[in-house]
């Protein structure tokens, strides 16, 4: 009997799981929906408005930032030129050059040397204390440039940004440690691998058990351009953003996220220079491209400031890569603004 019961139902249950499954179905559509519109929301939402307008023109101070930018940026990419390992000679001087602006500056030096391909190459570290001990914020650039190019913006302008931000920074008095770091090796073969140098210098700290409340990459901010059209950026993502290249890129991966928005908000409430940000999967092309990711294999949260490189600017990685090629007014805004969200973020007093 309830064999025949059950057969006298089954076309009732047929429809009723029919219906279950279309209704879970429906479910897992609009959670996945949900899910996807979160991530985006939190990907690339962004604190406050980016600048709009004309920036007023540079003070005397200004001026003389952006005159130093010019002479470090000149120095490396056209009297020292290519510098790897392929051209050793020439990536000495570049370290060497470095070495003798931060000690001019008052800095203490520590080299982290180790050895690649037989021969030994280095990081270069300059340290302002911070008055309470345990966390540290770790600003950085690659000085090496890629093999046939003199690297003009990739990536002197970002190691004249980072010795520009030491200097003014020198006389502050950070809670947190700042720790102004110039990384060998960035460029391939060595990208992305272990001998890379900020890879190398981040598994020390963390081998040390330096806490890190932040690492910001500065990779390849000197192109700026002003006509529609001159921005492009990886497949899906470009209709999110402004077509025209005016603007600094603020680059993290999702768990840096927080650091990213903190960083452009101070930016944008002090920069004259317009600014987009992004906290996407570094699966992305471009978001893992340049010295945070080492932090990030190392469970650091780092973000990267930039041009956006090779979805700008048509001179990446060429012989073209020339000090003409660069806004240095608009490089100049950008160092301010990092620098004043630097401080902010080290919790640092001028003395």
């Amino acid at each position: 009997m309830w064999f025949v019961t059950l057969h006298a139902l089954r076309p009732c249950m047929k429809n009723v799981l029919r219906r279950q499954n279309t209704w879970l179905f429906s479910a897992l559509v609009v959670a996945a929906l949900s899910g996807t519109a979160i991530l985006a929301f939190r990907a690339f939402r962004m604190p406050l408005l980016s600048f709009r307008g004309t920036p007023r023109p540079l003070s005397t101070e200004e001026a003389d930032i952006r005159g130093r930018l010019t002479k470090h940026v000149h120095v490396l990419s056209v009297e020292i030129g290519e510098r790897n390992l392929n051209h050793f000679a020439e990536l000495q001087a570049a370290s060497a050059y470095i070495e003798r602006r931060l000690r001019e500056f008052g800095y203490d030096v520590t080299e982290h040397p180790y050895v690649v391909a037989g021969r030994q190459v280095r990081n270069l570290e300059a340290i302002v204390p911070g008055v309470r001990a345990g966390e540290s914020v770790v600003v950085g650039a690659h000085y090496d440039s890629v093999i046939g190019t003199p690297g003009a913006n990739d990536n002197a302008s970002g190691v004249a940004a980072v010795l520009e931000i030491a200097r003014l920074l020198r006389d502050t008095h950070p809670d947190r440690t700042l720790r102004f770091v110039f990384f060998v090796n960035e460029e391939p073969p060595y990208f992305q691998t272990p001998d890379m140098g900020s890879f190398v210098y981040a598994r020390r700290l963390r081998e040390a058990g330096v806490k890190v409340r932040g690492m910001l990459s500065i990779e390849t901010i000197g192109s700026y351009y002003d006509a529609p059209g001159t921005q492009q950026y990886p497949a899906g993502i470009g209709s999110l953003f402004p077509d025209t290249g005016n603007f600094l890129g603020f680059v993290g991966n999702l768990e840096s996220r927080r650091l990213l928005q903190d960083a452009i908000e101070a930016f944008r409430r002090i920069a004259e220079l317009p600014s987009e940000g992004m906290a996407a999967p570094a699966s992305i092309p471009g978001v893992g491209w340049s010295d945070q990711w080492a932090f990030w294999e190392h469970g650091y949260p780092a973000i990267m400031v930039t041009d956006t490189a090779p979805f700008r600017y048509p001179h990446y990685h060429t012989m073209q890569d020339t000090p003409d090629k660069l806004d240095f007014m608009r490089l100049t805004h950008a160092v301010i603004g990092c620098g004043k969200w630097l401080m902010n973020f080290a919790g640092s007093s001028v003395a």
